[in-house]
Parts: structure tokens; sequence; C-alpha cells
């Protein structure tokens, strides 16, 4: 079959070349699509190029529940939900997941349109409600079994293992995303290819994401009745936990409903202490992402036979030779609940310093998303370049290394030179004449 994705419920491929045709979003519409609470007449779209980008979309709606979960926090606990050096370091993981969508379109939308128009078997009407509430079910059943083998199998742990490594557990963490993760997560979702459109396919999978965001946090405790059915703040809590009695449950995104019929659900019970069951105990960007990858590694050379080897990279991240698939519950670090979480060293200015650092390299990130269709490839590169670096530079700084202000300085002379020739633009354009000098 080699049917092409057009018009009468299909689309061209020179038709998803204009992403700008997109709806806006309300207000009221925001706020819903956080909790997946909108109908299918207000976001069943008969093309690809109609289905808005929810995600960036939310990131107001991101903002104002992180600051109403500050809020809440002090009023409750009478302090804030998480410390500034973990949240910067779960943001700055956000920040670097994204950047790839910036010269390609995302590998989970490009093989679901290459098995649509392939191989398809069926076509279910894009407008369909019944469409809409399968594929609901249909993405978050594919998002369950991704999640529970990227907890099953090591080399797929080696990109969600980001997404576990904070030791809070709040808003931000939900940000905290990896840059590898996509790159296993589409294989789950290409059954869906062969009936359901990519439109109907696309605003699910981005609700499913948006969904997961306000469960992060602890100024919620129990919905009853929803707990029964519904992910929520208490179900995912489980999930992030390192004592023993929480570690692979909960896998869920929307419905906990799958948990239940596999048998990984767990109720919270004790109190929660959150991270990896070993932690790594930096701020550095790039070790929070690639640190289990070095890991691997690092293991695949050292552990001697051929099986063994393979073992290494596809069972789970607790095997060795001689052990059970999943390595051993007993080998788990136990927990006390008196744990004290790695924090930052760095002074108050300096933390200060980091911070005003951080907004500037967003204001960039943002602009350089919205302009992306007018840069050049090589100016695009150069921006995701010094991005990088400035979330190196913050880490360094955050961790106290010794090559931190010799990374800094460099990256302010990277700024500077950026600046100078046109490739970044001040934020306060009556400033431009400085770099004219």
């Amino acid at each position: 079959m080699n049917h092409k994705y057009s018009p009468a419920g299909n689309q061209t491929r020179a038709e998803m070349k204009n992403p700008e045709a997109q709806q806006d979003v309300s207000v009221s519409q925001g706020i819903r699509m956080m909790f997946y609470m909108m109908k299918p007449n207000e976001t069943s779209f008969q093309t690809l190029e109609e289905v808005p980008d929810y995600v960036k979309k939310a990131t107001p709606f991101f903002i104002s529940l992180i600051l109403l979960e500050l809020v809440v926090s002090w009023i409750r606990k009478g302090k804030p939900p998480g410390r500034l050096d973990d949240a910067l370091t779960s943001i700055s993981a956000g920040v670097l997941s994204r950047l790839p969508s910036l010269f390609s379109r995302s590998i989970e939308l490009t093989s679901y349109i290459y098995i649509w128009e392939n191989y398809r078997l069926i076509s279910l009407p894009w407008d369909s409600p019944w469409t809409w509430y399968l594929t609901f079910l249909g993405v978050d059943f594919g998002y369950y079994w991704f999640h529970r083998m990227a907890h099953e199998v090591n080399i797929m742990w080696a990109g969600h293992q980001t997404h576990h490594s904070s030791e809070a557990y709040n808003l931000s963490t939900a940000l905290r995303q990896s840059v590898l993760q996509i790159y296993t997560s589409w294989v789950f979702y290409l059954p869906l290819a062969v009936f359901v459109p990519p439109s109907v396919f696309a605003v699910h999978l981005q609700f499913n994401l948006l969904y997961q965001f306000w469960i992060h946090t602890e100024v919620i405790d129990n919905l009853g009745p929803l707990e029964l059915i519904l992910n929520t703040p208490s179900h995912h809590r489980v999930h992030h936990g390192r004592n023993r009695y929480c570690i692979d449950k909960n896998y869920a995104g929307t419905l906990i409903i799958w948990d239940r019929i596999f048998g990984t659900f767990e109720a919270e019970n004790k109190k929660v202490v959150y991270g990896l069951t070993h932690p790594i105990n930096t701020f550095d960007a790039f070790k929070v992402q690639f640190h289990h990858l070095v890991y691997i590694w690092t293991t695949f050379w050292a552990t001697p036979g051929f099986f063994n080897k393979f073992s290494v990279i596809f069972k789970g991240p607790g095997w060795g030779p001689g052990k059970p698939r999943l390595g051993l519950s007993e080998e788990i670090p136990e927990v006390t609940g008196k744990e004290v979480p790695y924090s930052s060293s760095a002074s108050h200015l300096l933390r200060i310093y980091a911070v005003l650092q951080f907004a500037l390299m967003l204001a960039f990130y943002e602009d350089t998303f919205a302009d992306k269709a007018a840069l050049s490839q090589f100016t695009l590169l150069l921006r995701v370049c010094f991005i990088i670096l400035t979330l190196t530079s913050i880490g360094f700084l955050l961790d106290q290394r010794q090559d931190a202000a010799a990374v800094e300085t460099s990256r302010c002379l990277v700024l500077l030179t950026l600046c100078r020739f046109g490739h970044l633009k001040p934020l306060i354009p009556s400033l431009s004449f400085v770099f004219e000098i």
C-alpha cells in the first residue's frame, strides 16, 4: 500500500510544510488542556498542519501552575516546594530536550506518518468522537508500555533516568526531560498508525504529555475515587521514589488502570524519598543527561562474554551475571527518610548571578524558537551551541567546579561575539550600538 496523506482525510507532504496555520488556544482551553479536559469537537483536525503546538502554547500555564504551587506550599508548609539549584537543573534538561526540534520534525511524528502513508489498513474518520476516544486510549496504552520498558531495558533507561535524577518532587521536576528518550518511545505508538490519522495522534501525544505535568507535586494529597482510574500526584510520587516498595511501579501516563491490569500498581503508604537509587550529585546538564550511557559503556567492556554484554544493554539496569533480568531487589539501597538531597554550596551572590544568566538564556531560547523560520541553519546552530554552553556553565557554577570561572568567562566572550556579528539580538534594542563599536 502506498497511500498519501491528503485533504480527504489525508494530507500530502507539501501541505505539511506550513506550520503557521494553527488555531489559537483560549485561556479556558489552555487550562483544560493541562488536565486532558478538552472536547473532541474542539481538538479534531483534518490535517496535521492545523494541529496547534499545544506544548508550546502551554508555557504560560506551566509558569502559572509553578507559581501557584509555590504559593500553596508557602501557605501550607512555610517553605518552597523545592530548591533553586534543582529547579534550574530540571528546566535546563527541558530546554536541552527541545533543541533538536529546531532542526527537524519529531521522530514520533515522522515515523508515524511514514507508516500511515505506506502501510495503513483502514482510515478512521478524523472528526469522529469515537476516533478521538479510541486514540486517547491507544496513546495512553502505548505510553504505559514505553514507560515500563524504559525502566526494564537498560539502554532505554539511559534516556529516561534523566527524569528521575531529581531528589525533589515538584512541578519543575516535570520539565526534567531527556534528550534521548524520544528516540525509543516512537516505536510503541506505531500500531496506531495503521488506522488512526496523524492529526488525531498528534493531538493526543501532546495531551498525554501535558497531563503528566500537574501530577508532579506534593501539595495535592489524595483525590478520592479518582485514584481508582486516573494517574494522580499520589500514584506518581510512588513512581519517583527510590524506596524499595516504589521501584518499577505506577508507569501510567493518564490512566492508572493499566498498572492495575498488568500488576505494576503500588499505593503510596510510606514517606517517599525521591531520586535515583544511586544519586548522581551534580547539576552538570550533560552528566544529568548522559551519565548512565557512560556507565553502560564501561560496564559493557568490563563484562565478559557475548551474551552477558548483550544483557548489559537489553536487560534491566540492576542486572548482572547470575542475576534475574531486573536485578535483585535486596541490592537496592535502603532509605531511612533522613536522606539529605545534594545541594549547591555556591554563595547567594553567585546563585543570583546564575539565575540572571539563566533568565537571559531563556529569553534567547524563546526568541530562537519564535524566529526559527527566518534564521539560517548556521545561526540556529550557533544559538543552540550558545544555549548548551550557558547551561553547562551554570551547572559548573552550581557544582563549584574549579574550571567554572574559565568556562563562564569564555561563555561571556561568545555572547559578545554572537551579538557583535548579529547572530544574537540584544534583548534591549537600544543597547545594539554597544556591539557595533
